[in-house]
């Protein structure tokens, strides 16, 4: 999914959006969002606002199985510790589900902005959404590198 969105959502990244849909999900306002809205509209070869809207529909797709997959590995690795590094591990997992939760929201206020619906609390509230999801699914990558690889140790060494 991560190709294929990067795929349809390659004319997205322009002189004025250099990283594409994240331009719009970190729009933290309704001047910042018109400015991604209006920098997309200015191509003459392709409809980046469809492009846009499809990126952002395929994201469903891909919150799903994203949220899911970082909840489980973290589970699963939390079950090999005890402590303080097994219950950061169910926190985190859980944390991975909301991500999950906020990217739809994230998704709707989108395609709000893109179908004309540029207003600061959608764009706040969208920026706020796409915040909280990135920090959740971040501290979930986290753990899955530090307490993976601290497992992976634990059990070569014996200890």
């Amino acid at each position: 999914m991560i190709l294929v969105m990067y795929k349809t959502g390659a004319s997205l990244k322009t002189n004025d959006t250099p990283n594409g849909i994240l331009d719009l999900e970190f729009a933290s306002n309704a001047a910042k969002a018109t400015a991604v809205v209006n920098a997309w509209q200015k191509s003459e070869t392709v409809d980046n606002i469809q492009i846009a809207k499809l990126n952002t529909e395929l994201d469903f797709i891909f919150l799903f199985f994203y949220s899911i997959f970082l909840n489980m590995v973290c589970r699963s690795i939390a079950a090999l510790h005890t402590g303080m590094a097994r219950n950061i591990g169910l926190i985190v997992a859980t944390g991975a589900i909301i991500a999950g939760m906020l990217d739809i929201l994230e998704n709707i206020g989108m395609l709000l902005t893109l179908h004309g619906y540029i207003y600061n609390s959608i764009t706040i509230l969208t920026f706020s959404f796409s915040v909280t999801k990135w920090i959740l699914a971040l501290l979930a990558i986290l753990y899955f590198l530090v307490a993976g690889c601290a497992a992976l140790f634990k059990k070569d060494t014996g200890k």
